[in-house]
């Protein structure tokens, strides 16, 4: 299992998973994604902006997809809550989804231990990761507790006019190995 950045010409199977993930929310009566979020101009902008992530099995079937935004991100810009540290250094992950054929087999769990190395690899000057879900979308809050990630607040309004959602966080710590000067991040 790995993660890598989406290429320009796989925005139609970005917006397949997106739009997969769409319908599960809408089958499992969740408000979440269903009023024209994410869009096209939404992934192709995460495409553009290297955001987009991929996460494929060993074999290189593709299971789902998830973003991973550099600070700052102005969707927490009315959190109401307190973050558990006050940073410019951090990483958020949206728009997370794993095809449909695919659920029940644990896969969620490994593309959050993906995006962990990933955001170790790639973003390591970040102190934190933080994240969101709908106040309906237990089964997210439950896999985003499960990593560890803190509930620090909500936001009101970010997405569509009437959504409320849980705003999480997990620190990262930054340690030194041996003599070497460069950081080597590890998940708090």
């Amino acid at each position: 299992m790995y993660l890598r950045k989406a290429k320009a010409d796989e925005l139609d199977l970005v917006c397949d998973i997106i739009e997969d993930g769409k319908q599960q929310l809408a089958d499992a009566g969740i408000d979440q994604w269903q009023d024209n979020y994410p869009n096209r101009d939404t992934i192709q902008a995460d495409i553009d902006l290297g955001r987009a992530t991929i996460f494929n099995s060993d074999d290189h079937e593709t299971l789902g997809v998830a973003a991973v935004v550099q600070a700052p991100d102005d969707s927490y810009d009315t959190l109401i809550g307190n973050w558990l540290k006050d940073t410019e250094k951090y990483v958020t992950v949206h728009r997370v989804a794993i095809f449909s054929h695919h659920q029940g087999k644990g896969y969620a769990s490994k593309l959050f231990q993906e995006l962990f190395t990933y955001i170790a690899e790639h973003h390591p000057e970040a102190e934190s990761i933080r994240i969101d879900t709908h106040r309906d979308n237990t089964k997210m809050q439950h896999l985003i507790e499960k990593f560890g990630f803190k509930k620090v607040g909500r936001i009101v309004g970010v997405y569509q006019p009437t959504d409320e959602c849980y705003v999480y966080e997990k620190l990262i710590q930054n340690t030194q190995a041996g003599t070497d000067t460069a950081h080597t991040p590890h998940v708090a």
